[in-house]
Protein backbone atom coordinates (compact mmCIF):
# COMPACT_ATOMS: atom_id res chain seq x y z
CA UNK A 1 0.00 0.00 0.00
CA UNK A 2 0.88 3.90 -0.66
CA UNK A 3 -0.01 6.95 0.80
CA UNK A 4 -1.02 9.76 -2.16
CA UNK A 5 -1.48 13.00 -0.50
CA UNK A 6 -2.66 16.20 -2.79
CA UNK A 7 -2.15 19.93 -1.35
CA UNK A 8 -5.01 22.69 -2.30
CA UNK A 9 -3.68 23.34 -5.65
CA UNK A 10 -3.65 20.28 -6.99
CA UNK A 11 -7.83 19.79 -6.10
CA UNK A 12 -8.63 23.71 -6.35
CA UNK A 13 -11.13 22.21 -8.94
CA UNK A 14 -13.01 19.77 -10.99
CA UNK A 15 -10.09 19.81 -13.71
CA UNK A 16 -7.51 19.24 -11.16
CA UNK A 17 -9.32 16.59 -9.53
CA UNK A 18 -9.30 14.84 -12.70
CA UNK A 19 -5.70 15.17 -13.24
CA UNK A 20 -5.24 13.43 -10.01
CA UNK A 21 -7.74 10.97 -10.55
CA UNK A 22 -5.86 10.16 -13.63
CA UNK A 23 -2.30 9.34 -11.37
CA UNK A 24 -4.15 7.61 -8.62
CA UNK A 25 -5.67 5.22 -11.41
CA UNK A 26 -2.16 4.77 -12.97
CA UNK A 27 -1.07 3.59 -9.37
CA UNK A 28 -3.72 1.03 -8.21
CA UNK A 29 -1.67 -1.83 -8.38
CA UNK A 30 -0.02 -0.25 -5.40
CA UNK A 31 -3.10 -0.18 -3.12
CA UNK A 32 -3.17 3.48 -2.56
CA UNK A 33 -4.94 5.78 0.22
CA UNK A 34 -5.35 9.19 -0.78
CA UNK A 35 -4.98 12.30 1.91
CA UNK A 36 -6.51 15.92 0.57
CA UNK A 37 -6.33 19.43 1.45
CA UNK A 38 -9.10 21.82 1.45
CA UNK A 39 -9.65 22.47 -2.34
CA UNK A 40 -7.54 26.11 -3.09
CA UNK A 41 -7.48 28.79 -0.08
CA UNK A 42 -10.35 27.62 0.97
CA UNK A 43 -8.93 26.97 5.21
CA UNK A 44 -8.19 30.96 4.81
CA UNK A 45 -11.75 31.78 3.52
CA UNK A 46 -13.65 29.89 6.45
CA UNK A 47 -10.99 31.78 8.88
CA UNK A 48 -12.41 35.09 7.61
CA UNK A 49 -15.81 34.34 7.11
CA UNK A 50 -15.39 32.89 10.93
CA UNK A 51 -13.53 36.35 11.96
CA UNK A 52 -15.79 38.72 10.08
CA UNK A 53 -18.65 36.67 12.04
CA UNK A 54 -16.90 37.28 15.75
CA UNK A 55 -16.22 41.05 14.64
CA UNK A 56 -19.96 41.82 14.64
CA UNK A 57 -20.67 41.73 10.62
CA UNK A 58 -22.62 38.59 10.71
CA UNK A 59 -24.35 39.76 7.37
CA UNK A 60 -21.10 39.69 5.30
CA UNK A 61 -19.88 36.37 6.59
CA UNK A 62 -22.70 34.70 5.34
CA UNK A 63 -22.27 36.13 2.26
CA UNK A 64 -19.27 35.08 1.70
CA UNK A 65 -20.17 31.87 2.97
CA UNK A 66 -22.17 31.59 0.59
CA UNK A 67 -19.82 32.29 -2.61
CA UNK A 68 -17.85 29.42 -0.52
CA UNK A 69 -20.49 27.03 -1.08
CA UNK A 70 -21.29 27.95 -4.54
CA UNK A 71 -17.86 26.99 -5.91
CA UNK A 72 -17.56 24.11 -4.41
CA UNK A 73 -21.05 23.28 -5.88
CA UNK A 74 -19.85 24.26 -9.14
CA UNK A 75 -16.75 21.90 -8.50
CA UNK A 76 -18.91 19.16 -7.46
CA UNK A 77 -20.77 16.20 -9.17
CA UNK A 78 -23.46 14.18 -7.44
CA UNK A 79 -22.65 15.04 -4.05
CA UNK A 80 -24.69 18.04 -4.23
CA UNK A 81 -26.87 17.50 -1.08
CA UNK A 82 -23.95 16.34 1.15
CA UNK A 83 -22.11 19.42 0.33
CA UNK A 84 -25.17 21.54 1.42
CA UNK A 85 -25.55 19.55 4.21
CA UNK A 86 -21.88 20.57 5.79
CA UNK A 87 -22.79 24.58 4.89
CA UNK A 88 -25.85 24.79 6.13
CA UNK A 89 -23.96 23.36 9.62
CA UNK A 90 -21.51 25.88 9.00
CA UNK A 91 -24.30 28.18 8.60
CA UNK A 92 -25.34 27.44 12.03
CA UNK A 93 -21.72 27.78 13.54
CA UNK A 94 -21.19 31.08 11.84
CA UNK A 95 -24.68 32.35 13.24
CA UNK A 96 -23.48 31.18 16.81
CA UNK A 97 -20.06 32.47 16.68
CA UNK A 98 -21.93 36.13 15.39
CA UNK A 99 -23.60 35.54 18.95
CA UNK A 100 -20.63 34.79 20.84
CA UNK A 101 -18.38 37.36 19.52
CA UNK A 102 -15.67 35.26 20.38
CA UNK A 103 -13.45 32.55 18.47
CA UNK A 104 -12.27 30.01 20.54
CA UNK A 105 -9.53 27.39 19.92
CA UNK A 106 -12.31 24.63 19.71
CA UNK A 107 -14.47 26.74 17.30
CA UNK A 108 -11.47 27.59 15.08
CA UNK A 109 -11.09 23.93 14.76
CA UNK A 110 -14.54 22.99 14.27
CA UNK A 111 -14.24 25.86 11.16
CA UNK A 112 -11.72 24.71 9.62
CA UNK A 113 -12.32 21.23 9.56
CA UNK A 114 -15.02 21.94 6.78
CA UNK A 115 -12.38 22.48 4.41
CA UNK A 116 -10.94 18.89 4.49
CA UNK A 117 -14.26 17.64 5.59
CA UNK A 118 -15.79 18.90 2.38
CA UNK A 119 -13.10 18.41 -0.49
CA UNK A 120 -12.20 14.78 0.58
CA UNK A 121 -16.11 13.76 -0.26
CA UNK A 122 -15.97 15.58 -3.57
CA UNK A 123 -12.20 13.46 -4.59
CA UNK A 124 -13.76 10.14 -3.97
CA UNK A 125 -17.22 11.00 -5.62
CA UNK A 126 -15.42 12.21 -9.08
CA UNK A 127 -13.18 9.14 -8.55
CA UNK A 128 -15.54 7.06 -8.96
CA UNK A 129 -17.34 9.02 -11.95
CA UNK A 130 -13.78 8.34 -13.10
CA UNK A 131 -14.81 4.76 -13.33
CA UNK A 132 -12.52 4.20 -9.93
CA UNK A 133 -13.91 2.25 -7.12
CA UNK A 134 -13.12 4.81 -3.97
CA UNK A 135 -14.63 5.09 -0.79
CA UNK A 136 -14.78 8.17 1.45
CA UNK A 137 -13.31 8.13 4.68
CA UNK A 138 -14.01 10.66 7.55
CA UNK A 139 -10.33 10.69 8.87
CA UNK A 140 -12.23 11.87 12.39
CA UNK A 141 -12.97 8.43 12.74
CA UNK A 142 -9.38 6.70 12.60
CA UNK A 143 -7.22 9.97 13.39
CA UNK A 144 -7.35 10.31 17.36
CA UNK A 145 -5.76 13.10 19.02
CA UNK A 146 -5.24 14.87 22.61
CA UNK A 147 -7.67 17.86 22.98
CA UNK A 148 -5.09 20.79 22.51
CA UNK A 149 -7.16 22.49 19.75
CA UNK A 150 -5.66 24.42 16.75
CA UNK A 151 -2.37 22.22 17.29
CA UNK A 152 -3.23 18.44 18.34
CA UNK A 153 -0.97 16.01 18.72
CA UNK A 154 -2.03 12.25 17.76
CA UNK A 155 -2.56 9.86 20.26
CA UNK A 156 -0.61 6.93 18.23
CA UNK A 157 -1.64 3.72 20.38
CA UNK A 158 -5.24 4.36 19.42
CA UNK A 159 -5.13 6.15 15.83
CA UNK A 160 -2.93 2.92 14.68
CA UNK A 161 -5.18 0.63 16.08
CA UNK A 162 -7.91 2.02 14.50
CA UNK A 163 -6.05 2.63 10.92
CA UNK A 164 -5.17 -0.91 10.61
CA UNK A 165 -8.81 -1.50 9.29
CA UNK A 166 -7.91 0.04 6.12
CA UNK A 167 -6.25 -3.23 5.23
CA UNK A 168 -9.42 -4.50 4.98
CA UNK A 169 -11.17 -1.99 2.96
CA UNK A 170 -11.76 -2.53 -1.03
CA UNK A 171 -10.93 0.47 -3.63
CA UNK A 172 -9.49 3.66 -2.80
CA UNK A 173 -9.66 4.90 0.04
CA UNK A 174 -9.99 9.05 0.18
CA UNK A 175 -9.64 10.86 3.49
CA UNK A 176 -9.38 14.30 4.89
CA UNK A 177 -6.09 15.53 5.80
CA UNK A 178 -5.26 18.19 9.17
CA UNK A 179 -8.49 17.01 10.69
CA UNK A 180 -9.13 14.45 14.07
CA UNK A 181 -10.55 13.98 17.03
CA UNK A 182 -10.40 13.90 20.50
CA UNK A 183 -11.37 9.95 22.14
CA UNK A 184 -14.58 12.18 23.18
CA UNK A 185 -15.52 13.16 19.45
CA UNK A 186 -14.48 16.11 19.44
CA UNK A 187 -13.18 18.12 15.92
CA UNK A 188 -9.41 18.61 16.32
CA UNK A 189 -7.01 19.61 13.85
CA UNK A 190 -2.78 18.71 13.53
CA UNK A 191 -1.71 22.61 13.04
CA UNK A 192 -1.11 24.57 9.44
CA UNK A 193 0.30 22.28 6.68
CA UNK A 194 -1.15 19.29 8.80
CA UNK A 195 -2.28 17.36 5.93
CA UNK A 196 1.43 16.29 4.85
CA UNK A 197 1.58 15.20 9.04
CA UNK A 198 -2.25 13.22 8.31
CA UNK A 199 -0.37 11.64 5.17
CA UNK A 200 2.79 10.50 7.06
CA UNK A 201 0.27 9.10 10.70
CA UNK A 202 -1.92 7.15 8.10
CA UNK A 203 1.37 5.68 6.28
CA UNK A 204 3.04 4.56 9.54
CA UNK A 205 -0.50 3.09 11.03
CA UNK A 206 -0.82 1.20 7.92
CA UNK A 207 2.60 -0.16 7.00
CA UNK A 208 2.84 1.80 3.96
CA UNK A 209 5.54 0.91 1.19
CA UNK A 210 6.30 4.55 0.61
CA UNK A 211 4.33 7.95 1.52
CA UNK A 212 4.19 10.10 -1.42
CA UNK A 213 3.56 13.79 -1.08
CA UNK A 214 1.56 15.48 -4.14
CA UNK A 215 2.25 19.44 -4.79
CA UNK A 216 2.54 21.94 -7.34
CA UNK A 217 7.03 21.92 -7.65
CA UNK A 218 9.00 19.02 -9.05
CA UNK A 219 10.63 18.09 -5.73
CA UNK A 220 12.62 19.73 -3.60
CA UNK A 221 15.53 22.02 -5.06
CA UNK A 222 18.76 23.36 -3.98
CA UNK A 223 16.82 27.06 -3.16
CA UNK A 224 13.50 28.35 -2.82
CA UNK A 225 12.63 29.41 -6.07
CA UNK A 226 10.43 32.35 -5.35
CA UNK A 227 14.36 33.86 -4.28
CA UNK A 228 16.19 31.67 -6.84
CA UNK A 229 14.42 30.69 -9.79
CA UNK A 230 16.64 27.63 -11.61
CA UNK A 231 17.88 25.85 -9.02
CA UNK A 232 18.61 22.05 -9.04
CA UNK A 233 15.83 19.36 -8.26
CA UNK A 234 17.47 17.00 -5.44
CA UNK A 235 16.89 13.66 -6.44
CA UNK A 236 17.56 12.28 -3.35
CA UNK A 237 18.15 12.90 0.47
CA UNK A 238 18.02 12.07 4.08
CA UNK A 239 15.69 11.93 6.50
CA UNK A 240 17.80 14.22 8.57
CA UNK A 241 18.57 16.31 6.37
CA UNK A 242 15.03 16.78 5.10
CA UNK A 243 13.67 17.65 8.28
CA UNK A 244 16.43 20.73 8.77
CA UNK A 245 15.03 21.82 5.22
CA UNK A 246 11.89 22.01 6.62
CA UNK A 247 12.00 23.46 9.85
CA UNK A 248 13.94 26.06 7.69
CA UNK A 249 11.56 26.77 5.49
CA UNK A 250 11.11 24.73 2.47
CA UNK A 251 7.52 24.95 2.11
CA UNK A 252 6.91 21.66 0.47
CA UNK A 253 7.02 19.51 3.16
CA UNK A 254 5.66 19.85 6.76
CA UNK A 255 8.41 19.18 9.19
CA UNK A 256 6.64 17.54 11.46
CA UNK A 257 5.79 14.80 8.55
CA UNK A 258 8.95 13.07 8.52
CA UNK A 259 9.07 12.25 12.49
CA UNK A 260 6.40 8.91 11.49
CA UNK A 261 8.40 8.25 8.28
CA UNK A 262 11.49 7.98 10.83
CA UNK A 263 10.13 6.03 13.07
CA UNK A 264 8.66 3.08 10.71
CA UNK A 265 11.20 4.11 7.87
CA UNK A 266 9.02 4.77 5.36
CA UNK A 267 10.19 6.46 1.93
CA UNK A 268 8.72 9.57 1.97
CA UNK A 269 8.47 11.26 -2.29
CA UNK A 270 7.58 14.84 -3.15
CA UNK A 271 6.40 15.17 -6.37
CA UNK A 272 4.41 17.15 -9.17
CA UNK A 273 0.35 17.02 -9.64
CA UNK A 274 0.87 19.03 -12.80
CA UNK A 275 3.92 16.80 -14.06
CA UNK A 276 3.05 13.50 -12.76
CA UNK A 277 6.07 12.40 -15.18
CA UNK A 278 9.26 14.22 -12.81
CA UNK A 279 10.55 11.48 -10.66
CA UNK A 280 10.92 14.19 -7.86
CA UNK A 281 12.54 13.63 -4.57
CA UNK A 282 12.84 10.76 -2.66
CA UNK A 283 13.67 10.56 1.30
CA UNK A 284 15.15 8.33 2.73
CA UNK A 285 16.75 7.27 6.08
CA UNK A 286 20.45 7.27 4.48
CA UNK A 287 20.48 9.26 1.22
CA UNK A 288 23.42 7.74 -1.25
CA UNK A 289 26.72 9.70 -1.43
CA UNK A 290 26.97 13.03 -2.99
CA UNK A 291 30.11 15.16 -4.09
CA UNK A 292 29.22 18.07 -3.13
CA UNK A 293 29.21 19.91 0.56
CA UNK A 294 25.52 21.18 0.13
CA UNK A 295 22.42 19.67 -0.51
CA UNK A 296 20.07 22.33 -0.41
CA UNK A 297 20.13 25.80 1.22
CA UNK A 298 16.73 27.03 3.32
CA UNK A 299 15.33 30.52 4.03
CA UNK A 300 13.11 31.79 6.43
CA UNK A 301 11.65 35.20 6.33
CA UNK A 302 9.84 37.33 8.93
CA UNK A 303 12.63 36.56 11.27
CA UNK A 304 12.64 39.00 14.13
CA UNK A 305 15.92 38.88 16.46
CA UNK A 306 16.04 39.71 20.39
CA UNK A 307 19.35 40.33 22.44
CA UNK A 308 19.72 39.17 25.73
CA UNK A 309 22.08 40.72 27.99
CA UNK A 310 22.97 40.81 31.35
CA UNK A 311 26.39 41.11 33.19
CA UNK A 312 24.89 40.28 36.33
CA UNK A 313 25.21 36.92 35.70
CA UNK A 314 28.51 36.52 34.87
CA UNK A 315 29.34 33.32 36.54
CA UNK A 316 25.84 32.97 38.08
CA UNK A 317 24.03 29.89 36.74
CA UNK A 318 20.06 29.70 35.59
CA UNK A 319 20.56 32.52 33.61
CA UNK A 320 19.46 30.41 30.09
CA UNK A 321 16.70 28.79 32.58
CA UNK A 322 15.25 31.98 33.18
CA UNK A 323 15.27 33.22 29.80
CA UNK A 324 13.26 29.96 28.32
CA UNK A 325 11.09 29.56 31.07
CA UNK A 326 9.32 33.25 29.92
CA UNK A 327 9.71 32.16 25.69
CA UNK A 328 7.94 29.07 27.72
CA UNK A 329 5.10 31.22 29.50
CA UNK A 330 4.29 33.03 25.96
CA UNK A 331 4.19 29.79 23.89
CA UNK A 332 6.45 31.13 21.76
CA UNK A 333 9.08 28.53 19.92
CA UNK A 334 12.60 29.87 19.36
CA UNK A 335 13.91 28.93 16.01
CA UNK A 336 18.05 29.86 16.47
CA UNK A 337 20.37 30.63 19.74
CA UNK A 338 23.61 31.56 19.98
CA UNK A 339 24.89 32.17 23.37
CA UNK A 340 27.71 33.44 25.76
CA UNK A 341 28.35 33.93 29.16
CA UNK A 342 26.24 37.25 29.62
CA UNK A 343 24.19 37.06 26.33
CA UNK A 344 22.21 35.15 24.36
CA UNK A 345 20.63 36.12 21.39
CA UNK A 346 17.60 34.26 19.95
CA UNK A 347 15.38 34.25 16.73
CA UNK A 348 11.47 34.04 16.71
CA UNK A 349 8.76 34.14 13.80
CA UNK A 350 6.12 34.84 16.18
CA UNK A 351 5.84 37.94 17.77
CA UNK A 352 2.02 37.89 18.57
CA UNK A 353 3.44 38.24 22.39
CA UNK A 354 6.74 40.01 22.26
CA UNK A 355 6.08 43.09 24.25
CA UNK A 356 5.21 40.90 26.87
CA UNK A 357 8.23 38.28 26.47
CA UNK A 358 10.65 41.52 26.54
CA UNK A 359 8.81 42.93 29.68
CA UNK A 360 9.52 40.06 31.83
CA UNK A 361 13.22 39.95 30.24
CA UNK A 362 13.33 43.43 31.47
CA UNK A 363 13.11 42.74 34.80
CA UNK A 364 16.76 40.82 34.96
CA UNK A 365 18.16 41.85 31.36
CA UNK A 366 19.32 44.52 28.54
CA UNK A 367 16.92 43.65 25.65
CA UNK A 368 17.34 44.69 21.97
CA UNK A 369 15.09 43.21 19.27
CA UNK A 370 15.91 43.87 15.77
CA UNK A 371 12.90 42.96 13.11
CA UNK A 372 12.72 42.36 9.31
CA UNK A 373 15.42 40.01 10.01
CA UNK A 374 16.45 36.44 7.82
CA UNK A 375 17.61 32.99 8.61
CA UNK A 376 19.62 31.44 5.63
CA UNK A 377 20.32 27.83 6.15
CA UNK A 378 22.62 25.45 4.55
CA UNK A 379 21.74 21.75 4.64
CA UNK A 380 23.86 18.96 4.20
CA UNK A 381 24.89 15.49 5.79
CA UNK A 382 28.70 16.02 4.07
CA UNK A 383 29.05 19.32 5.84
CA UNK A 384 30.08 17.25 9.09
CA UNK A 385 32.69 15.66 6.80
CA UNK A 386 33.92 18.89 4.61
CA UNK A 387 36.60 20.97 5.96
CA UNK A 388 36.22 24.43 4.92
CA UNK A 389 32.67 24.57 4.25
CA UNK A 390 31.96 27.90 6.92
CA UNK A 391 34.82 29.19 5.44
CA UNK A 392 33.45 28.86 1.60
CA UNK A 393 30.22 30.17 3.41
CA UNK A 394 30.98 33.29 4.98
CA UNK A 395 33.59 34.40 1.92
CA UNK A 396 30.20 33.94 -0.53
CA UNK A 397 28.36 36.39 1.97
CA UNK A 398 31.57 38.64 2.96
CA UNK A 399 29.92 42.16 1.71
CA UNK A 400 26.84 41.40 3.95
CA UNK A 401 26.54 42.09 7.65
CA UNK A 402 25.82 38.73 9.36
CA UNK A 403 24.25 39.25 12.66
CA UNK A 404 23.91 36.18 14.17
CA UNK A 405 25.62 32.39 13.40
CA UNK A 406 24.64 28.78 14.54
CA UNK A 407 25.36 25.28 13.54
CA UNK A 408 23.54 22.56 14.84
CA UNK A 409 24.81 20.35 17.24
CA UNK A 410 24.79 16.92 14.28
CA UNK A 411 26.67 19.23 11.93
CA UNK A 412 23.99 18.96 9.55
CA UNK A 413 23.59 22.61 9.37
CA UNK A 414 24.99 26.20 9.25
CA UNK A 415 22.81 29.38 9.76
CA UNK A 416 23.19 32.82 10.23
CA UNK A 417 21.10 35.71 10.30
CA UNK A 418 21.13 38.55 7.74
CA UNK A 419 18.47 41.90 7.36
CA UNK A 420 15.68 40.37 5.38
CA UNK A 421 16.81 43.22 2.50
CA UNK A 422 19.98 40.99 1.85
CA UNK A 423 18.47 37.74 1.31
CA UNK A 424 18.22 37.10 -2.50
CA UNK A 425 22.04 38.51 -2.71
CA UNK A 426 22.99 36.07 0.42
CA UNK A 427 21.49 33.16 -1.54
CA UNK A 428 22.57 33.98 -5.15
CA UNK A 429 26.04 34.37 -3.83
CA UNK A 430 26.15 30.69 -1.76
CA UNK A 431 24.06 29.24 -4.90
CA UNK A 432 27.33 30.01 -7.55
CA UNK A 433 29.96 28.98 -5.00
CA UNK A 434 28.20 25.52 -3.49
CA UNK A 435 26.63 24.45 -7.09
CA UNK A 436 28.64 25.38 -9.50
CA UNK A 437 29.27 21.90 -10.77
CA UNK A 438 26.22 20.26 -9.04
CA UNK A 439 27.07 15.58 -8.70
CA UNK A 440 24.43 14.14 -11.86
CA UNK A 441 23.71 11.53 -9.04
CA UNK A 442 22.19 13.45 -6.44
CA UNK A 443 20.71 16.79 -8.37
CA UNK A 444 18.86 17.18 -12.00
Amino acid sequence: MIVMKFGGTSVESREAIGRVAGIVRARLERRPVVVVSAMGKTTNKLLAIAGAAVSGDRDSALDQLDQLRQMHLRESCGVEREIGDHFDELGELIRGLAVMGEMTPRATDAVSSYGERISSVIVAELFRRCGMDAVHLDSRKVIVTDARHTQAAPIFAETDARLRAIGGMTGVVVMGGFIGSTMDGVTTTLGRGGSDYTAAIVGAGIGAEEIQIWTDVDGMLTADPTILPGGHRLKTCSFAEAAELAYFGAKVLHPATVIPAIEKNIPVRILNSRRPEVEGTLIVAEAPPCSNAIRSIACKRNITLVNIVSTRMLGAHGFLRRIFEVFDRFETPVDMLATSEVSVSVTIDNTRSLDAIRGELETFAEVSVEHDQAIVCLVGDNIRSSPGVAGRVFGAVDPINVRMISQGASLLNISFVIAAADLKHAVESLHREFFRDPDPSAFE
